[in-house]
C-alpha cells in the first residue's frame, strides 16, 4: 500500500558531470522524470510509502531504470513492462543527457524519448480503481507525461477522475517542455491540454506556468507575483492551493531561490528567500520543491510550513548532482531553522 502515487515516464539520465555532452568520453547515469522525482523525494527524504505508474521496454536499459527506482525505494508494482523487439521499433526506453552547466554557460538537456513504452501508454491500460482502493492518499502528475502523446494526455484524465472518485488528493504541475509540444500545436495546445487537466487538480505546483496566454509567456516580477497567482485561482475555481517555485538566475552557479502559495483559506503567502544560493545541478528542484510541499501538506503542518518544507527541499537537492534528492528530514529541517553549512562532525 503506498500513500502517494505518481503517473509519468521514468527516463535514464546520462551526465558528463563538469563536462559538455559533445565532448564527453564517459557519463554517469542516474534515473529521473518529473512525476517519479517527486515521489523519489517523497520517499527516500520524507520518509512515505510511493509508487510510480509508468511503462518501461522489457530489455537490459528498462531493467537498469527499475533498478534505479528501486535504490530509491519507489515502489515498482505498477509499472508495465512492454516486449522489446531487440532495437527499439515498437517500443524504447527514454535517455535525457543533462550537462549542468557553468557561469555564463546555462544547463543543457537533450532528451532522446519519442516513441517510448509510456508515451504509448492508452486509456484502460491501468486499473485505476484497483489502484486507488488501496489505500493511496495523494495522487500527483503532470504536463511533462501529458506531453509525451496525445494518448497520454487522455490517461493523465482518467487517471485524474478515478483519484477525485476514491476522494484521493490530486496534484499536477504544468511543467512545460516546449520540445514535447514542438510540432503538436505547440505552447497553445499545451495551455489547452493544461487547463483540461488541471481543473481535476485540488494542488497545483508551478501554479505560474499557467499564467499569461501560454506556458511561459508570463514573465512575472516580484511584486507581480500575487497577482498572477489570483489570475491563475480565476481560472481553477475547484483548486484548493496553488504553489510555485521563484527563481532568479545570474549564473548557472547562483540562483535566487524562492516560493510563494495561495489558498483560498490564507490567501496568497509568501515563501522563505534564499538569495545567492550556490546550485550544483538545478535539475529536478521543481520537483523537489513540490515533494516538500505535499508532504507539508499531507502532515497537516499548515500552508506557511509546507511551503518552508518545499523551498528547502529543492535547494537542498541543487546541492547534489542528478535529479533525485539526497536530502535528509533532518536537513531539511535544520534548513528551515536557519541552519548553516558548517561542517558537521
Amino acid at each position: 500500500m503506498s500513500d502517494v502515487v505518481a503517473l509519468g515516464e521514468v527516463m535514464l539520465r546520462f551526465d558528463p558531470g563538469d563536462g559538455r555532452i559533445s565532448t564527453a568520453r564517459s557519463f554517469q547515469v542516474w534515473e529521473g522524470g518529473g512525476e517519479y522525482n517527486v515521489v523519489r523525494g517523497l520517499r527516500r527524504c520524507f520518509g512515505l510509502r510511493t509508487a510510480v505508474v509508468t511503462a518501461l521496454a522489457d530489455n537490459a536499459v528498462g531493467r537498469l531504470v527499475e533498478d534505479l527506482i528501486l535504490q530509491g525505494g519507489v515502489d515498482t508494482s505498477l509499472i508495465r513492462w512492454v516486449p522489446d523487439d531487440g532495437i527499439g521499433r515498437t517500443a524504447r526506453n527514454g535517455l535525457n543527457f543533462v550537462e549542468r552547466g557553468f557561469g555564463i554557460r546555462g544547463a543543457l538537456g537533450v532528451s532522446d524519448r519519442a516513441h517510448t513504452a509510456v508515451s504509448q501508454l492508452r486509456k484502460g491500460d491501468v486499473d485505476w480503481d484497483a489502484v486507488f482502493s488501496a489505500g493511496v492518499r495523494w495522487f500527483h502528475t503532470g504536463g511533462i507525461f501529458a506531453g509525451l502523446s496525445d494518448t497520454t494526455v487522455d490517461v493523465a484524465d482518467e487517471a485524474m477522475a478515478a483519484a477525485r472518485r476514491h476522494g484521493v488528493t490530486v496534484s499536477y504541475d504544468p511543467n512545460h517542455r516546449p520540445s514535447l509540444w514542438a510540432g503538436r500545436g505547440g505552447p497553445e495546445r499545451a495551455r489547452e491540454v493544461d487547463l483540461r487537466l488541471a481543473r481535476h487538480a485540488d494542488v497545483i505546483v508551478g501554479a505560474l506556468g499557467l499564467a499569461g496566454t501560454y506556458p511561459g509567456q508570463a514573465r512575472v516580477g516580484d511584486d507581480e507575483v500575487a497577482d498572477a497567482i489570483a489570475e491563475v485561482a480565476g481560472l481553477l475555481p475547484a483548486a484548493k492551493v496553488l504553489a510555485t517555485t521563484l527563481r532568479g538566475v545570474p549564473s548557472a552557479g547562483v540562483n535566487d531561490w524562492s516560493s510563494a502559495a495561495w489558498s483560498a483559506e490564507t490567501g496568497f503567502i509568501p515563501g522563505p528567500r534564499m538569495p545567492g544560493l550556490q546550485v550544483l545541478d538545478r535539475i529536478g528542484s521543481g520537483d523537489a520543491f513540490a515533494a516538500g510541499l505535499i508532504h507539508g501538506l499531507l502532515a497537516d503542518a499548515g500552508l506557511e510550513r509546507a511551503l518552508a518544507y518545499g523551498t528547502a527541499h529543492g535547494a537542498l537537492t541543487m546541492t547534489t548532482p542528478g535529479d533525485v534528492s539526497m536530502a535528509s528530514l533532518a536537513e531539511v529541517e535544520a534548513l528551515i531553522a536557519g541552519g548553516s553549512a558548517h561542517v558537521r562532525r
